[in-house]
């Protein structure tokens, strides 16, 4: 038995790399996580870091000045930074997102305009679908865009954006009038361009300031306004109307991905904690760790821990090979995010008291692990995306 979460079948480009992002998580984001999350801080030093190593153009293509590396190995590097501190997988997953989405979707001049210098992180993304009332029905979008002339005029509020203060670059999905009968037909994906900051950033686009929030620190999430902002016609991604639905989605179900792996993350890292501690701590003459009621807890957390990673690698690869993977990228997500919701709980059982002081890294777990239920689709959003998938394989023929 090996330590928890190794993936079997890996080249040795994949290994290298996970080693080298294994070794600045633990050397620049492990030791001060503690305090740039308590202090709400946005961690520049770190990101300045990710960038120099090339996390920020890793799943895009060679030519365009990125690693050309595979979903599979996205989501181990993710893994291991959301073991170090989540809020930095953050950063960089919806820029992943959007530079996905230019790569399979995004005219060869969008593409080569964005991704040599998303490549670099000089261009950073945001990913703007939800509002304030919407929820998770995204066919229902009340954000507009009406064409005018050669440009479109842009009028909504968005909610929730990832980096939206710290981008400049935001895809979002707005309501076009296409003629389409089925709602989602006629939503558009744009490329907005816009500067870092808060407030009227240009002209019919204002970022009102940092939403605040129980945990995910450190990284900047936002509201956008938009009232009468002009985008050229040319932002709209792929350059056809109409499509953005299904662009979205198809970023979504890679960032379903991606949860699944800052899930696997978090909840090894509160394992690792809770077993550490579990044979410093002693009780009644022994270690706490020699205790049933505790060693049954490890080995319970640790299955767990495994069953998420293998499931989120299974997902990661089905993507990688062509394959559908809704229903896979659900479950993992599903799974992964539960069972880490269950680990950090019960590594902070096994801390008592201390887990309950600021001075101790489970608290911060503690606050970080809820969101990952609730992010790109809450559990309950996944058990209806697989039951549906689960209904179209196993049609009754009765």
């Amino acid at each position: 038995m090996t330590r928890l979460a190794q993936t079997a079948g890996l080249t040795d480009v994949q290994t290298e790399i996970l080693h080298t992002v294994r070794a600045f998580v633990n050397k620049e984001i492990v030791p001060h996580a503690q305090a740039l999350e308590h202090s709400d801080t946005y961690p520049r030093e770190i990101v300045d870091g990710m960038r120099a190593l090339g996390l920020f153009g890793l799943m895009i293509p060679e030519e365009y000045g990125g690693l050309g590396e595979s979903l599979l190995t996205y989501a181990l590097v993710v893994e291991e930074i959301a073991r170090g501190w989540m809020s930095i997988s953050g950063v960089i997953n919806t820029h992943f997102i959007v530079a996905y989405m230019l790569r399979q979707h995004g005219t060869p001049e969008q593409r080569q305009h964005y991704l040599p210098r998303m490549a670099t992180g000089e261009v950073r993304g945001a990913f703007s679908m939800s509002e304030p009332d919407l929820g998770s029905d995204v066919a229902a979008i009340k954000t507009r865009a009406r064409r005018d002339g050669d440009h479109y005029v842009v009028d909504g509020t968005k909610m929730w954006l990832t980096n939206g203060g710290t981008s400049n670059l935001i895809a979002l999905l707005a309501r076009t009038d296409e003629g389409a009968e089925k709602p989602h037909r006629n939503l558009t994906a744009f490329l907005v361009d816009k500067p870092e900051g808060y407030g009227e950033v240009t002209p019919g686009l204002t970022i009102p300031g940092k939403i605040e929030k129980m945990g995910y620190k450190g990284v900047d999430t936002t509201e956008a306004i938009f009232s009468g902002f002009r985008i050229p016609a040319d932002r709209v991604l792929g350059g056809v109307p109409g499509h953005g639905f299904a662009h979205m989605m198809d970023g979504i179900e890679v960032g379903r991905v991606n949860v699944s792996a800052r899930a696997c993350g978090i909840a090894l890292r509160a394992f690792e904690l809770a077993i550490e501690y579990a044979q410093q701590r002693s009780t009644f003459g022994k270690p706490i760790a020699e205790h049933q009621a505790i060693s049954f807890k490890l080995a319970e957390m640790a299955t767990k821990v495994e069953a998420a990673h293998l499931m989120m690698v299974n997902a990661a690869r089905l993507k990688d090979s062509g394959e559908r993977n809704d229903v896979s990228a659900g479950m993992a997500k599903l799974i992964a995010s539960e069972y880490c919701a269950e680990v950090t709980q019960e590594a902070f059982r096994i801390h008592g008291g201390y887990g309950y002081s600021t001075e101790y890294e489970i608290e911060r777990l503690m606050r970080e692990a809820p969101f990952l239920l609730i992010g790109e689709g809450t559990s309950e959003i996944q058990k209806t995306i697989i039951s549906r998938g689960l209904l179209r394989e196993y049609r009754s023929r009765s």
